[in-house]
């Protein structure tokens, strides 16, 4: 008795010593865990560095604020979308110019919102900079070559462009609202500080041959995140920076969510206020240009944004992490997260869309097509806009 006793003692004080040592990655996982309730969404979104490790951008030395346009009237019709989509915040611009802002639900001008997927295009745009620069040779080089810790993986036989184009072939479960699928997991894993890498080193099955067919995998994002750290020695926040943040001068410095190493989310984690992200479109918009300076090489962003992937037929066009809607011809794409993060870019009208949004309805069946047709509306309503 004697002995049992000072065993459960022993064993109590470990897992109280465990708990007060884990009790920062339990809060984390309390916070994940209520993430999307429908009383905290909202809050939530701007304020993701109170639930995850995170990793501050500098501020941008010139930052300097857009200019302003004639303003564009709503309709009842658009209201009323803004109003069913929980629509947060809507920044809309005509040949450069702001023509519309607003914000909703509380939020303002200086939040800096979760982009969610949409963070997947900004990280497209800075592959597109390093490559021009030489730092990796050809979107045919496998995998490997840049990341050599995933050999033996899913990954062992795929290129940069399958992950590119989500076509990696790897067998995964990308069902955000089932509590044990593999999209969760990693996101447990984030949230409890473990490492983002070392989770794509379990990946070991696969469901197709690489480049037989687009799957929308996140964690292909996360590989190609790999291959530019790989390529370059750096990481991938102090390059977004570096390469894309500092060049737009955007207004304010965002920020990623890091796993327990510090390495940037980089197929979800990154935080920008609504208006810089119209800014970022605008310079995708604009063939990559920006205030004079080529910051992503043309044909980079020409490539990027065709619907290039393996898609089944009468589905959304995918490029390289760049949605292209059903309807829509070359130079009509956008960067779309989940929840309702979107840039949607037209250059045959000129306009440009970012919006963020808090949509727990945004997996029900016809929302994002309604979003695609909303913002093409927009769009042409705006071709003759002053």
């Amino acid at each position: 008795m004697y002995t049992v006793t000072w065993t459960t003692v022993i064993a109590a004080s470990v897992i109280a010593a465990v708990a007060i040592a884990k009790r920062t990655e339990i809060k984390r996982l309390r916070h994940v865990l209520k993430l999307f309730s429908a009383d905290a969404i909202v809050r939530n979104f701007s304020h993701m560095d109170e639930t995850f490790l995170a990793d501050r951008l500098p501020a941008t030395a010139t930052a300097t604020p857009l200019p302003i346009g004639t303003p564009m009237p709503i309709t009842p019709g658009m209201q009323a979308w803004i109003t069913a989509r929980s629509i947060t915040a809507l920044v809309i611009l005509k040949a450069g110019k702001q023509v519309f802002e607003d914000y909703y639900h509380g939020t303002g001008a200086n939040d800096l919102r979760i982009n969610w997927s949409v963070s997947k295009s900004y990280l497209s745009a800075l592959f597109g900079a390093i490559m021009a620069e030489g730092a990796i040779d050809s979107i045919d080089d496998p995998v490997l070559k840049y990341a050599p810790t995933l050999a033996g993986t899913a990954y062992q036989a795929t290129t940069i462009k399958d992950v590119l184009q989500m076509s990696s072939g790897l067998k995964f479960d990308e069902d955000y609202l089932a509590f044990f699928s593999d999209i969760n997991r990693m996101g447990r894993v984030l949230a409890l500080g473990g490492s983002m890498d070392r989770f794509a080193q379990k990946q070991k099955t696969s469901a197709a041959a690489p480049g037989e067919r687009m799957e929308y995998v996140s964690i292909d994002t996360h590989v190609l995140g790999m291959v530019i750290r790989g390529a370059t020695g750096r990481g991938v926040a102090e390059l977004l920076h570096e390469k894309i943040i500092a060049p737009l001068g955007m207004e304010h410095a965002p920020y990623y969510v890091t796993d327990g190493n510090g390495v940037a989310f980089v197929l979800g984690g990154l935080n920008t206020t609504t208006r810089d992200n119209a800014r970022f479109g605008q310079m995708m918009l604009q063939g990559g240009e920006w205030n004079g300076k080529q910051i992503v090489p043309r044909d980079w962003v020409d490539a990027s944004t065709k619907a290039s992937a393996k898609t089944a037929p009468g589905e959304i066009g995918y490029g390289y992490q760049w949605w292209v809607p059903l309807g829509c011809v070359d130079g009509q794409f956008l960067a779309r997260g989940i929840y309702g993060q979107y840039i949607y870019i037209d250059q045959i009208n000129n306009v440009t869309i970012a919006a963020h949004s808090a949509d727990r309805a945004f997996r029900t069946d016809g929302v994002s097509r309604e979003n695609e047709v909303v913002f093409q509306q927009i769009a042409e309503s705006l071709a003759t806009h002053g």
